[in-house]
């Protein structure tokens, strides 16, 4: 696992979603560790360091598609985590997720808002990766 993509991937993993997405790859360590890697060489090593999209940009695309797919409840809570990591404020999250109502349906706006509520209120008092 010494490979360039790796490596990139894997800080930006980390800058991106902090804790819990160091969880996620731990937890599927021990079940599927070649999808472990796949994960931080792929989305995080490959898609993640584009030049074409700011990371405020890559998550709110994100978790707008993570809503809409209804789901996606664990993954969604992950990216909500890492949108307010890289900068996104709570108002433009909100906003994201009101516009999946016109797209995706009420029930998935309505759940991604609750998802949202769940993550702000875990953040209360803090500022940094989860």
């Amino acid at each position: 696992m010494d490979n360039e993509r790796y490596r990139e991937g894997w800080a930006k993993l980390k800058e991106v979603d902090g804790q819990a997405g160091e969880n996620v790859i731990d937890s599927l360590r021990g079940i599927a560790p070649d999808f472990a890697r796949l994960l931080i060489e792929f989305p995080f090593g490959d898609i993640y360091t584009r030049p074409g999209l700011d990371l405020k940009t890559r998550e709110l695309a994100t978790v707008a598609a993570l809503t809409a797919m209804g789901t996606a409840g664990p993954q969604l809570r992950v990216h909500l985590h890492g949108a307010r990591n890289v900068g996104c404020s709570e108002q433009e999250i909100v906003e994201v997720l009101m516009q999946m109502a016109v797209y995706a349906g009420f029930p998935a706006a309505l759940n991604g808002l609750l998802a949202a509520k769940e993550v702000f209120g875990q953040r209360q008092g803090s500022d940094g990766p989860q």
